[in-house]
Order: C-alpha cells, then sequence, then structure tokens
C-alpha cells in the first residue's frame, strides 16, 4: 500500500468531532517460524477486544528481518490464524515494504531537531562499552554526537539517524493491565532510528505503522513492556512536528508458562498451532477456548463461545501473572468439544488420518460411527485409531492383549454366541445384547466373561467402543464372520 493510501486510511480514522475514534488493535507477528501458542492467544485478545467495542482488528506481518522471514513462515501465520478463526479486517500489511515510509518519518524528526547523525564507528562503541564495563556502568550509548554538529566529521563518513530522547523527568504509563509503570527517561538512551546502510530499525517501523494503521489499543506481551518507552518518544516528537500522532492505550499481557511455572518450551507443550491441529488432532473451538481461559476469566464460566467471548471481553478481566500451559486440561476439554461436533464434520476430519484413502462409504461408515466413537475420545488421533476395526481385513491381527483374551475357555463361548447371533432375528443392539447376555446366563459367567473375548475376537483389541454397538456397525454378515475366525465349534 503507498504513502498516500496510507496517509488517507489515517486521516480517515481521525475523528472531527472530538468523539473517541474507534477501536483499532492490530497482532503484528514476525515471520520467522510457525504461529507460536503464546503468538495466538496474543490475537485472540486483540481480536475479541476490537470486536466487543465493534472496532477493527489488523494484521501486520513484521518481515523486516530479511534472514530469518520466509515465506513458509508467512505462511503458516495465515494458515494457523485461519484455522483458529482469528480472522483480521482488510488485507495483511508488510512492514519490509514500507520501509521508504519508515524512512520518511525519521528525516522529519531529523530536520525538526528530534534525530541527529551519529557518525560513531564500530570502534569507538566498542571502546565506549568496555570503558562502561570496567566502571560496572549500564551499557548504553553515551550521546557524544548529540550535540555535535555534522560538519565535525570526516567528509562521506558513514552515519546513523539516532533518536534525541528526553533525558530529565519520567515517563508513565497507565497500561491496562500491569497498572501505572514508570521509568525515568535517565534510563534511556539515543536509540537508533536508521541504520548507516538507511534501513529503518524495528522501534522506528513499529511505531510508524502502528501509526499510520490508526491503532488505538496495542495489546501485546509483557516481554515488550520496555519496548513502549522507548517508543513512546517517536510519537511525541512526531506529534510536535506534524499534530495528530496519538500514543496508543496500552495493555501488556503476561506470559504463558509452563505447568511448572518455567517458562514455556516445547517440554510443555509448546508447538506452533499447526501442530496442535496436525499432530495432535485438536479442533480449533478447543484451543480457541483454552487460549481465552489462559490469562482471562468470565466467573466460573469454563465452556464459552467466540460469540460469548466477543461479549464478554475486555482487558479488565485480563490478570497479571502468568498463566500456566496444561497440555492435559487442553486435551479434557477438547473431549467436550468432540463430543459437542457434528458427527458429519468429525468424520471428514477424522478421514484424512486413517493409513489408507477412505472412500465415500468408508467415510459413511466413519459418520455413522461417531456417536460410539467419540465419548471416549480426547482428538482426533484416537478416534481414528478407535475406528480401525471398522476397516480391517480378515483374519484379525490380535494384539497382545486380544489374543490373551482368546485363550481357554474363550473359543467354546464364541461359538456359543456365534449360535445366538446367527438366529437373530433383527440386528440391532437391543437384540444382540439380549442375545449375548443370554449366552452369558446359559454358562453361568459373568457377561465379560462373554464380551471381553467377543470384543477381541471383533477388533483385534481389548479396548473398543461398547461391544453391541461394534456388533452394530459392522454387520451381520462381517461379525459372524470374525467370530468364525476365532472359535471353535462346540
Amino acid at each position: 500500500m503507498d504513502h498516500q493510501v496510507w496517509e488517507h486510511a489515517r486521516l480517515s480514522a481521525t475523528s472531527d468531532t472530538g468523539a473517541a475514534k474507534p477501536v483499532v488493535t492490530r497482532f503484528a507477528p514476525s515471520p520467522t517460524g510457525f504461529l507460536h501458542i503464546g503468538g495466538a492467544r496474543t490475537a485472540l485478545f486483540n481480536l475479541l477486544f476490537a470486536r466487543h467495542h465493534g472496532g477493527k482488528f489488523l494484521l501486520r506481518i513484521e518481515d523486516t528481518d530479511r534472514a530469518r522471514s520466509t515465506e513458509p513462515a508467512i505462511a503458516a501465520i495465515l494458515d494457523g490464524m485461519r484455522w483458529l478463526g482469528l480472522d483480521w479486517d482488510g488485507e495483511e500489511v508488510y512492514q519490509f515494504a514500507r520501509a521508504a515510509r519508515h524512512a520518511e518519518v525519521a528525516h522529519q524528526m531529523l530536520a525538526a531537531g528530534h534525530a541527529y547523525k551519529c557518525f560513531a564507528t564500530a570502534e569507538d562503541l566498542e571502546a565506549m562499552r568496555a570503558e562502561q564495563r570496567a566502571n560496572k556502568q549500564p551499557l548504553r550509548y553515551d550521546g557524544r554526537w548529540r550535540d555535535r554538529d555534522a560538519s565535525e566529521a570526516p567528509e562521506g563518513a558513514p552515519f546513523v539517524l539516532r533518536l534525541k530522547a528526553p533525558r530529565e523527568g519520567s515517563v508513565t504509563i497507565e497500561d491496562k493491565v500491569q497498572g501505572s509503570v514508570t521509568v525515568n527517561n535517565s534510563e534511556l538512551d539515543d536509540m537508533v532510528l536508521l541504520r548507516s546502510d538507511g534501513t529503518p530499525t524495528y522501534m522506528l517501523a513499529v511505531v510508524v505503522d502502528d501509526h499510520d494503521m490508526g491503532v488505538t489499543h496495542v495489546i501485546r506481551g509483557d516481554d515488550h513492556l520496555n519496548n513502549a518507552f522507548r517508543q513512546l518518544p517517536i510519537y511525541r516528537a512526531m506529534h510536535a512536528v506534524e499534530g495528530g500522532w496519538e500514543e496508543p492505550t496500552y495493555a501488556h499481557i503476561p506470559l504463558i508458562h509452563g505447568a511448572d511455572g518455567a517458562k514455556l518450551s516445547k517440554r510443555h507443550g509448546a508447538l506452533g498451532v499447526d501442530a496442535y491441529r496436525d499432530e495432535l488432532g485438536l479442533l480449533p473451538e478447543a484451543v480457541s477456548n483454552y487460549l481465552l481461559r489462559l490469562g482471562w476469566g468470565h466467573g466460573d464460566d469454563e465452556i464459552i463461545s467466540r460469540d460469548q467471548a466477543i461479549e464478554w471481553f475486555d482487558l479488565a478481566g485480563v490478570g497479571k501473572s502468568p498463566s500456566r500451559f496444561d497440555l492435559k486440561k487442553l486435551e479434557n476439554l477438547n473431549g467436550h468439544y468432540i463430543r459437542a461436533t457434528d458427527d458429519a464434520r468429525l468424520a471428514d476430519l477424522v478421514a484424512p488420518r486413517l493409513p489408507f484413502e477412505a472412500s465415500e462409504s468408508q467415510r459413511a461408515l466413519l459418520a455413522q460411527a461417531m456417536p460410539a466413537l467419540k465419548p471416549r475420545a480426547a482428538n482426533l488421533n484416537e478416534i481414528a485409531d478407535g475406528a480401525m476395526f471398522l476397516f480391517r481385513a480378515r483374519p484379525l491381527e490380535l494384539d497382545e492383549g486380544a489374543a490373551a483374551l482368546l485363550g481357554g475357555d474363550a473359543p467354546a463361548l464364541l461359538a456359543q454366541v456365534y449360535a445366538a447371533l446367527d438366529g437373530a432375528a433383527t440386528w440391532d443392539t437391543e437384540v444382540l445384547e439380549a442375545a449375548v447376555r443370554t449366552v452369558a446366563d446359559d454358562a453361568g459367567v459373568k457377561l465379560g466373561a462373554v464380551a471381553q473375548p467377543l470384543r477381541a475376537a471383533l477388533t483385534g483389541r481389548r479396548t473398543s467402543p461398547g461391544i453391541f454397538d461394534v456388533l452394530a456397525l459392522l454387520g451381520r454378515e462381517e461379525s459372524l464372520a470374525r467370530i468364525a475366525d476365532q472359535m471353535t465349534k462346540a
């Protein structure tokens, strides 16, 4: 988007009546990897806040690190956001494409005396830092070119543009999550705005983009809180230059920790969003609901739909303490959503997880089996695994547990079951259950003594959906054939 279009968008966001501007939030990931679970939560909070206030949620790809930003990573971020239903307004913005606009602002600040040329060499800066280390001083730029004239530098010498940051007093941010936070200006240095090759730094680019995009609320991780104090002087300098550079409202949300309280890592289940879908087999609404409850709450409510979240969400409900990510709780929540999900949709999600390409008839059988498969499942992978008995070829390969159930008196009991089921007038669960119970009663054993070897014969496993559901789903012919494979005629 060119500068003129951006300027029009910015000016359009400003109210002429003095009324509060509409809320505009943004999510601004760096495309150096997949969409991280923490980033997904940040995006969700931004989306919900904007929707709750009838505003806009924008997406900016901060791809200025050209060495690490990749097209596959950008695609993965967009894919992960779409999967979670984090629908942004308008087209995504690419920060690198706006480098000329960032440089333009830096030069405006230079011309107005809010920035200056620094000709310090790498050797100068290293000597400065060595002296500061020796004196046990904070490592920060000492302002050596702040008040010098550029004519003092050798002709043609390279330079960076630095912000002329305030040195006296302090800055207080009334953060919507962290509360009132104050930093003395003496703790900050004159940061670089433009590098010696003319490219903008991250700090400058973020401020210019947020301003031009009309962002009113910056909601991001609290690891960026210090950045806010470095970015505010840019807003204030540019407001003095041309007016209209209003400071955003900040809300820095605590990071996510592992269940043990340590910084979240892969060992805690901190994967890319795509892995929760592809590897763990979770549903997007479950992941979204879980992320919502990581650091935000609404009374005792645990199951919260997207519509409810939009209605209820506000920053007052975000806690100050880091939340703890618990993969087991996420899977339990996913189990709830699986049980509530339409059977046809589940079948469509599970079919690609089978070790073969399912035909239409097999997909139909899968959907038919869902009421029996989904009550026990915590994820789509468990449903796919539990459904395999439907599609196995005879004679079934028995796992170790199933083989153990088919020893002793089991074959003779199966022969009796075969005879009882073969004579069943109809093949429905009530008739089938009555027939199997009769076999158990006649043999003087508990139902489990018959049902367990029957399960092993029908599925090749020790565990399965309810045995009468298994019989009904397999049908008369297939069920009797599988039983016959494991019995001896009495």
